[in-house]
């Protein structure tokens, strides 16, 4: 293995800070006095289970739905003392486990398939909506802080640093989102502004509304053309800035609910997400990184019943604002079927349907997702998908005066004496976890890509991965990801570079939530 690269580590500092901080106010919260100690708390602390999307809104819920009775031991109230007096004291209770309960908020749903933690989701994902009949049961420790925690608007978020080692030492590419190797790097450090609708209810119009400031090296995949892509498409900056979400709800008691999404947001279909607390583990599947990452846009998401979801919307393109020269109308079409016993979900999009013309990633996405659950303790999520583009500039060079790429979208490797071709992918990747317990679970990535021109990649070959991976919660505001991967290029060298076909990757992320 390589050595690890510590000269980029400033933007940890303020992450070093921030448990600093923390750790002060827990031991703080330790000295209050006795007559500040009430063993009454007037507000609910158990809060529901996950149901926020692979797509949709990430970080699970503080507590996980039924885990366990109340503590019988006298708990300190959170409201005493100053703002980082309450903040150790969530932060203590949590990694103990004795946060005060609260009844199971009402859920107009079928009945959650998985436990959330260890997992991070406990609904099945479907994406450019709040989840429609679940409520909102979250409360977090900034906001406990802030004396906050009852109010619908709501701040929060988290820092995810992480490290790797590698048998490559230039790229890791296609890995992500850890793609430079042997390396310490602050992947996210992300505040969300949210309010969520109330789908639970259906005799009256609500609405929400969502706004996230997101700065890290991840900001590499999430940058959409004319979103402050300059860092990246101009500069090719090491960490950045990306208004990753930014989004109007509108709910109306429209059959089981109808939601209208308005702004930007995370492209609908796909098991994981671009925020880290909405995946299995810390790296990406090789499906994941090369597919559309955000559109611009509205969608509208239709519950007919527990069982069936419509989705229609019409956006820009994926990953342009509306106001960028590569701006496209461009159709989204979904629909969504869980069986009676929610042990099966199937999930089916058509993504970014227009003239499929070469442009910044123009992608003709159309998508399919199976979820099934064998028992309480395992489950396992398959993905495929199909992507093209037309008319894309030929870079094989074999053809005279060859047309020039766009920054930042590939050209294809395409048969010689054409100046354009159509450069079709396609992929498929499973997750297999299994639940060890409620802060502890398991799980196995197979993941196939054939990348048949090179557009997304870079390189036209086959791709294989696998990957062994581990969830531990400390509460569940801690977060700590292991995992070992293989990868392997077929037809070409693909990795470091272009230097090697085999790839052996080891890291660990860590995700502390506020």
């Amino acid at each position: 293995m390589k050595r690890i690269n510590y000269n980029l580590l400033n933007p940890l500092t303020f992450v070093a800070i921030f448990l600093l901080l923390s750790s002060l106010a827990y031991s703080q919260s330790q000295d209050i006095p006795s007559e500040q100690i009430s063993a009454t708390v007037n507000t609910p602390y158990l809060f529901g289970t996950s149901t926020f999307r692979s797509s949709a809104l990430p970080v699970d819920p503080i507590q996980r739905q039924g885990a366990g009775a109340p503590s019988e031991q006298p708990t300190p109230d959170l409201q005493g003392g100053n703002f980082f007096q309450r903040l150790g004291r969530f932060y203590g209770q949590d990694w103990k486990g004795t946060l005060p309960s609260a009844p199971t908020p009402v859920r107009r749903s079928l009945e959650a398939p998985l436990d959330s933690p260890p997992f991070p989701n406990a609904d099945w994902g479907y994406g450019g909506s709040p989840a429609i009949g679940t409520p909102d049961g979250n409360v977090y420790p900034l906001m406990t802080a802030l004396k906050l925690q009852n109010h619908r608007t709501k701040i929060y978020g988290w820092i995810a640093p992480s490290f790797n080692v590698s048998t490559s030492d230039k790229n890791n590419f296609p890995v992500s989102y850890d793609i430079f190797p042997n390396s310490v790097v602050l992947n996210q450090a992300v505040v969300y502004l949210e309010r969520l609708p109330d789908t639970v209810q259906k005799s009256h119009f609500d609405f929400g509304y969502h706004l996230t400031a997101f700065y890290g090296n991840d900001y590499r995949f999430t940058t959409a053309k004319d979103y402050f892509s300059q860092q990246l498409l101009q500069k090719n900056r090491r960490y950045g800035f990306d208004p990753v979400l930014e989004y109007v709800d509108f709910y109306f008691p429209v059959k089981e609910g109808l939601n209208i999404r308005v702004g930007r947001f995370l492209s609908v279909p796909g098991i994981e997400a671009q925020l880290a607390p909405n995946n299995y583990n810390m790296t990406h599947s090789l499906l994941y990184t090369i597919d559309p990452f955000t559109d611009t846009g509205v969608i509208g998401t239709l519950k007919l019943s527990k069982q069936w979801i419509v989705q229609l919307g019409l956006s820009a393109g994926h990953d342009v604002a509306p106001w960028s020269d590569d701006r496209k109308p461009s159709l989204i079409a979904c629909l969504s079927y869980s069986t009676k016993s929610n042990h099966d979900n199937f999930y089916a999009c058509a993504n970014g349907i227009n003239d499929g013309k070469y442009a910044y990633n123009n992608l003709q996405h159309y998508d399919g997702t199976w979820y099934h659950k064998f028992n309480s303790k395992w489950h396992m999520a398959t993905e495929a998908w199909y992507m093209y583009e037309r008319e894309v500039p030929n870079v094989a060079g074999n053809v005279a005066n060859p047309i020039a790429t766009e920054t930042g979208a590939n050209g294809a490797f395409c048969k010689a004496g054409v100046q354009t071709c159509t450069a079709p992918e396609y992929a498929i990747v499973n997750y297999i976890n299994r639940e060890v317990n409620s802060k502890f679970a398991v799980g196995f990535r197979s993941d196939f890509l054939d990348d048949k021109k090179g557009q997304r990649t870079g390189i036209a070959t086959k791709y294989t991965e696998n990957t062994l991976y581990a969830t531990k919660y400390f509460g569940s505001t801690v977060i700590l990801r292991p995992e070992i991967r293989f990868d392997h290029s077929w037809d070409q060298r693909a990795y470091n570079n272009g230097k090697a076909r085999n790839q052996f990757f080891a890291g660990m992320d860590l995700i502390y939530k506020f």
